[in-house]
This record gives C-alpha cells, structure tokens and sequence, in this order.
C-alpha cells in the first residue's frame, strides 16, 4: 500500500537559476523536480516529492552547499529558501497534472503521462511515464536530446543495438525498444533507480526486449566483448571524463555515442576528451546551462 503522506522539499529561486536548482534537488535527493514560476513576483519555487522523511540536517547541508556553488556560477539565484514540508499524496499527483504535458519527438515518439488524453499519431510509438516519484521524463534538456538522438539515428529495417548507460527512469531504453533497437541494454548503479526503471518497463510492456541490470560505469571492461550501434551517457562531467575508454569501449565501430548531462562550461573538456580517443563530434546543442554532443566512432 501507498503512503497517504510525502515529504515536499521546496527552494525559491529566480528563473535564471530554477534549471541548475532542479539538478541540485535530483542530484540531492534522488527524485526529479517541479518548476512553478508566479509571474507576479518573477520567483520559482523547485519542488520535490519524497516517499519517505529525509535525514534532514544532512539533506540541508547539501542543499544550501550545492546553491553556494550555483551562486559562485555567477547564476542569479534569489533568496534560495530551502524547506520541508508533509503534504498528502493526492495533492501530490494533483499539483504534476496541473504542470506536466506530452512530450513529442518529432512524428516518431509521444512521451506522456497516464492521464493525458493527447491523440497518438499514424506509427508514433508511445511511453506513458508518470512524472514524480522516478528519475528523468523526458522534460529536462539533456534527456530530450538523447531522446531526440534516439530517433534521428533510427533506421527502420536495419539492425541496431542499443546501450543506456545511467538509465535513471528507464525512458532511454524504453523509447530505443519502441522505436525497433535491439537487443537494448540498460544500467545503473542506484538500486532505486533500478527498480523505477523495471516498473517503467513493465508497464510500458517492453520487458522481454530490455536487459536491465544494476552495475557501475567504473567497474566496466577496457575492452568489452559487447558494442552497440548507439550508446547514451547521461552523466555527471568528471564520470564520463575519468570512465571515457570504458565508455568508449563499448561502442562499435561507426556507432554513435551521446553524452549528456553536462554543464556548459565543462563541455569543451568533456568534448576535448572524447575526440583526443578518436571520436568525431556530429551533433551538439545547448539549453539553459546544460550542453549535449553526439559522436561518431570512426570504423578502425
């Protein structure tokens, strides 16, 4: 049975700063963020939904850490008020219906929440993902991109395997099942993530074509005897730039390789890094303070 109660961690910021202060929630606490933005006052308040009561002194320690960082960035963040707060469940999943709305990529994808009413297109393949309580909707930039990725590199009829590496929710491989990639693979090394991700896949029926695990990107072979056409790495900087040969191992020749979830300014690093192994970037976009690239492994 679900409990009747959650525990609502709220920061007010200013617009400028909401995306990076919805990254310090999830990096924090685990769970994704709601932005809601009072056009009166010009402040959002960041807010996220825990199961369970939170070590609080610990949490708030990191929280106020974390906005002292994203101050230092030079990022208008506001008065950057950190509470908690109990709220029943109900008023929960009301407040993300209020603000979550279907996701399309192109004519090829629909990512939507189980109440939506939004009309499926002619061959649009369809994740229903409740926003909340699981890792990654599809809203934030960098998973957009490698969703985006994801289908631009599709091409139906031909053989394409698919690895998520730091699945989070499940929604990278969910949507790599649908759109045809196969055999898809998919890991993480945060047991709760693992699990959201097997429920998502449950229900969005794609359990028989995905091989979710739990593992760690360090412990990862220089040498992997497995390569797919098309790798995500939804990671923090320093772990793509300190794992990149385990990383890059794992692609195959002429495979592309997506990384995301990266700051802006850390991405010529990342981005040096990853060609200095031979790799060629072919795509890449910013949003807000995030940064995005695609890359090609070259055959030999």
């Amino acid at each position: 049975m679900k409990p009747k109660t959650l525990w609502k961690i709220s920061i007010t910021t200013l617009p400028e700063a909401a995306d990076a202060v919805a990254e310090l929630l999830l990096t924090c606490c685990h769970q994704p963020a709601a932005n809601y933005l009072d056009l009166e006052s010009g402040v959002s308040t960041i807010t996220a939904y825990l199961p369970n009561l939170p070590d609080w002194p610990k949490a708030r320690k990191l929280l106020n850490a974390g906005l002292a960082r994203i101050k230092a960035c030079d990022l208008q963040l506001g008065a950057g008020d950190v509470s908690l707060e109990k709220v029943r469940r109900e008023n929960w999943a009301e407040s993300w219906k209020k603000h979550f709305q279907p996701i399309e990529i192109g004519d090829t994808l629909l990512i939507k929440p189980s109440w939506s009413k939004r009309r499926v297109k002619k061959k649009q393949a369809v994740i229903v993902l409740d926003p909340g309580l699981s890792f990654g909707t599809g809203q934030h930039p960098t998973t957009s991109f490698c969703l985006q990725q994801l289908a631009r590199h599709r091409s139906p009829g031909q053989k394409q395997s698919f690895l998520d590496i730091g699945t989070g929710s499940g929604i990278l491989a969910i949507a790599a099942a649908k759109l045809g990639y196969a055999p898809v693979a998919a890991f993480d090394f945060d047991p709760e993530s693992v699990a959201v991700a097997r429920e998502n896949i449950r229900r969005n029926r794609v359990t028989n074509k995905i091989d979710l695990r739990q593992a760690d990107v360090t412990k990862l072979p220089r040498r992997a005897a497995k390569k797919y056409s098309l790798v995500c790495a939804n990671l923090i900087s320093n772990l793509l730039i300190s794992e990149q040969s385990r990383i890059v191992a794992t692609v195959q020749p002429d495979g592309v390789l997506v990384l995301a979830g990266i700051l802006r300014e850390e991405f010529p690093q990342v981005r040096t890094v990853f060609e200095k192994a031979g790799l060629r970037l072919v795509a890449e976009r910013a949003e807000n303070e995030w940064c995005s690239g695609a890359f090609v492994r070259p055959d030999g």
